[in-house]
């Protein structure tokens, strides 16, 4: 199974790369975009018997290593083999 865990920081944490991508759409013309806020992707590819499982494992492994409890929440999708 593949379980996508995306790492973003926490709202109260400033995030200086958001603001700085933020003001450079703005500089290009896009004034539409109000907020950025950066973060990390990771996919992992998990031998897991079910979806509950796989969420399991990378919820340990966010909680471990992938992510800063601290500072970073992170959410995961389960997608299953087909």
């Amino acid at each position: 199974m593949r379980a996508r865990v995306f790492v973003t920081l926490k709202p109260s944490v400033f995030d200086p790369q958001g603001t700085t991508v933020s003001d450079a759409l703005h500089t290009l013309g896009y004034a539409n975009v109000k907020d950025v806020r950066q973060g990390k992707y990771f996919e992992l590819e998990i031998d897991a018997p079910t979806a509950d499982e796989a969420r399991k494992v990378a919820a340990e492994a966010a909680d471990k290593l992938l992510a800063n409890p601290v500072i970073e929440s992170y959410r995961i999708e389960v997608e299953e083999a087909r």
